[in-house]
């Protein structure tokens, strides 16, 4: 409320509101400039459906919003009654981890200091607590454990996007497979900007986009790795990427951006799920393909066939590139310089493998073996009850 010499002003309030409106107008007529998204002597009114031609229009990206939480509703179903399942066929067993004993002394060191404190600074954590090293030790161990996803949940999360990947993949295939843009890169700007919308390109759009925005909805709750953020800046560069190649109609190029980023992931996922049920050879297998796989797509393919299509070809239709050429080219040097950091990985991953004959993923934590048994646990909660009144507080109550 906006008051004045005590009383209540409306019409300060109503200039307010106008104001804010003022600028969202000018801001909103700056980002859809003619001249940012289309060559010169184009117009917005010039893509408008005529004579048979359908245009992608920006508003149907909303769409992409309640798609994608359709998405998350078919993931649920899938994972429950698929993926569960399938792992227990594998083998993989849902473990239940052992929650350590209510410790608010212990809990507030894990959350605030350390969650791996050396030897001596445990040892002042079991004078401060009235019990044992070993106990203490246990607990950190526990308590680590606990922030480790479980391998049935790593297995489903791979699943389902091994599903959505593979889904993908096949379906992008049959919608390009007898597309003249698909075997002559030329042919993407053929015709530009006046190229008209197949409804296949409709839905592999609507559906790619849908997936990363649920993606994105998920990270809180997904498994999260050491290159968490790389993930969070893939996502964000794919959904501005193929939303901008939409308002632009750069569709044909965008159909075979998403095909050749989809066609590798899926292998990589199939070697996760067989690696949690630890089918080693197998799973050695898969990721040889995935990384043979992903140096093709992303290292020669990406490189040397799109971005030659977005960075080169345009000037020969164009001398003067619109500013969304260099925005959306920025947007794929920054996915490129994605697909340098993983392929390093990779080749560290294939380089263990060769040399040590291991598979380890370097981003992922594993689970620590609990040395201390139940049994030697209740001992210890025995004892620690006929111990001071400190101990009896610290170690003994409700589970969670």
């Amino acid at each position: 409320m906006i008051y004045w010499e005590g009383f209540y002003c409306p019409h300060l309030v109503f200039k307010k509101i106008k104001c804010m409106a003022y600028i969202l107008k000018t801001l909103n007529s700056w980002f859809w400039w003619e001249n940012i998204w289309m060559p010169i002597n184009c117009t917005w009114a010039d893509f408008v459906d005529r004579d048979g031609l359908v245009f992608p229009k920006p508003h149907q990206l909303y769409a992409t919003i309640p798609y994608a939480f359709v998405l998350l509703i078919i993931r649920f179903f899938c994972e429950r009654y698929v993926a569960i399942p399938l792992a227990k066929a594998l083998g993989i067993k849902n473990v239940r981890r052992v929650k350590p004993q209510p410790n608010p002394v212990l809990e507030s060191y894990f959350r605030e200091c350390s969650r791996h404190p050396s030897q001596s600074e445990i040892q002042g954590l079991a004078k401060k607590c009235n019990c044992t090293v070993h106990l203490v030790e246990k607990w950190f161990r526990r308590r680590r454990n606990l922030e480790i996803p479980t391998v049935l949940r790593k297995f489903r999360e791979a699943f389902w996007r091994f599903s959505f990947y593979l889904t993908s993949s096949i379906v992008g295939f049959i919608f390009l497979y007898d597309k003249p843009w698909f075997y002559d890169i030329w042919q993407t700007w053929v015709g530009y900007p006046f190229q008209t919308l197949l409804p296949s390109q409709y839905w592999y759009y609507m559906a790619e986009i849908g997936f990363y925005w649920s993606l994105l909805f998920t990270l809180g709750i997904d498994i999260k790795r050491k290159d968490f953020m790389a993930h969070v800046v893939h996502h964000l560069a794919a959904i501005g990427l193929m939303s901008g190649s939409w308002c632009g109609n750069y569709v044909r190029l965008g159909t075979l951006v998403i095909f050749v980023h989809d066609t590798a992931d899926f292998w990589l996922e199939a070697a996760k799920m067989f690696n949690y049920a630890h089918w080693e050879k197998t799973c050695n297998i898969l990721f040889i393909i995935f990384s043979i796989a992903f140096f093709i797509t992303r290292i020669i393919l990406f490189p040397f066939w799109i971005l030659r299509a977005t960075l080169y070809l345009p000037t020969y239709y164009s001398t003067t590139p619109v500013i969304a050429y260099f925005l959306f080219n920025g947007m794929l040097l920054t996915l490129q310089g994605l697909h340098l950091y993983w392929g390093y990985l990779i080749y560290k991953i294939l380089k263990r493998f060769v040399f040590l004959k291991d598979l380890k993923d370097d981003r992922s934590d594993e689970e620590e073996e609990d040395s201390v048994t139940d049994t030697e646990e209740e001992s210890t909660k025995n004892g620690s009850k006929s111990s001071s009144g400190s101990s009896k507080h610290l170690l003994s109550g409700s589970h969670h």
